[in-house]
């Protein structure tokens, strides 16, 4: 595939009505501004078209020019009513020069979103174009390209959260390594104000890719006792030191600050120097300690995050197995009925002369008859006689 050039194709300027053209169904971008247009529209109603379309001829179609660049003027030119506009008529250019004159056109404009721009260099790389071609056609640098490429892993919500402008470009290609449930999560924290910076929600979005990394919850290595240890001695002294820094190197530069230059200048004479190196060191070694430390409580608020949730899991994996109750166990877990009084008992609590003649006995769940249904029966049979 030869490098796209125009400089072989023919150039002319004509007018040409605004019916005859139509719009490139190939167009990168997909949004556009109505506030924007309306005014566009508005100076063009006032001025009229200061800067020319470009377009190309194509056979069979409809409308005999299709856009290479230059929509949004096309479409404001239709709404202040024109009906022919000057345009700049290139011939002979490939659908491919067509395409990457219509990036051209659009890349470097502020209107053009994030998104757009990377679903173009996409296209151009499904094409054949490799990211460092892709940058020199288009003036970027090859990070710039690869980082671009890079955002199109994002969820639809995510992406269109980049669009809108919620969250930016650097931050989005760190939200975009991780899977499709951790964007979620690093976008919405940081959309709802969770963090003090966007470099913060890096951190965030980092530690969470440590975190897919590592094992489950129930994988966890345990610390042995020397490695407890050691985290107990490394925690005190940072402790003890951070409390020394408090106590002597804040107050210190607290007392400082309250100075005047030019009583600085006085007091700190031939010393003035040395402070100012030594106050440079202490700054850049409080920069680079302050960025550790927010990289620290980004994977710190990640191992909180992934923790709580590979808890959800252990607990609904637990849910699912727990086995159901068999239908034995549930009637022997049923109350069971009050015994209900036996003759025996009717029989002692009534005195038997109150009876009448004995009916027949009933028979118990062996067959056999009650023995004490039968001896109040002989007894009625002997007074009979």
């Amino acid at each position: 595939m030869t490098d796209t050039n125009t400089d072989t194709n023919k150039i002319e300027f004509i007018n040409l009505k605004v019916s005859e053209i139509a719009p490139n169904p190939e167009q990168p971008r997909k949004f556009f501004s109505e506030e924007a247009q309306e005014e566009l529209t508005g100076s063009i109603r006032a001025n009229g078209l200061l800067q020319p379309v470009v377009v190309r001829p194509v056979e069979g179609a409809k409308a005999p020019y299709m856009l290479i660049a230059g929509e949004r003027r096309w479409r404001s030119c239709q709404a202040a009513g024109l009906e022919v506009i000057p345009a700049k008529l290139v011939e002979g250019a490939t659908e491919e020069e067509a395409y990457v004159l219509s990036i051209a056109e659009n890349v470097n404009r502020a209107d053009m979103t994030i998104m757009e721009e990377a679903g173009a260099y996409a296209d151009l790389k499904a094409a054949g174009w490799e990211p460092g071609r892709i940058a020199k056609q288009f003036g970027k640098t090859e990070t710039h390209i690869t980082w671009r490429l890079g955002l199109l892993t994002l969820r639809p919500e995510v992406a269109e959260m980049v669009d809108q402008k919620q969250i930016k470009s650097n931050l989005a290609w760190h939200i975009a390594q991780l899977n499709p449930a951790n964007q979620m999560v690093a976008a919405m924290r940081y959309v709802r104000g969770d963090f003090d910076s966007e470099a913060e929600a890096q951190h965030f979005a980092n530690g969470l890719k440590m975190m897919q990394a590592q094992t489950s919850l129930t994988g966890e290595k345990v610390p042995t006792a020397e490695e407890q240890e050691k985290q107990k001695k490394a925690k005190a002294k940072a402790k003890d030191g951070l409390g020394k820094a408090e106590e002597v190197l804040i107050p210190l530069l607290e007392e400082l600050a309250e100075k005047k230059p030019e009583d600085l200048a006085v007091i700190l004479g031939d010393d003035l120097a040395r402070h100012l190196r030594v106050v440079g060191r202490l700054y850049a070694k409080v920069q680079m300690v302050r960025n550790l430390l927010s990289k620290a409580q980004g994977i710190q608020r990640a191992q909180a995050e992934a923790f709580n949730k590979a808890a959800v899991e252990v607990q609904q994996e637990a849910a699912e197995k727990k086995p159901e109750p068999k239908p034995e166990a549930a009637e022997a877990a049923k109350p069971a009925p009050k015994p209900r009084p036996t003759v025996k008992k009717v029989a002692e609590a009534k005195p038997a002369a109150a009876k009448p003649a004995a009916k027949p006995a009933a028979k118990t769940a062996t067959g056999t008859k009650s023995a004490a249904r039968r001896a109040p029966a002989k007894k009625a049979d002997a007074a009979a006689k």
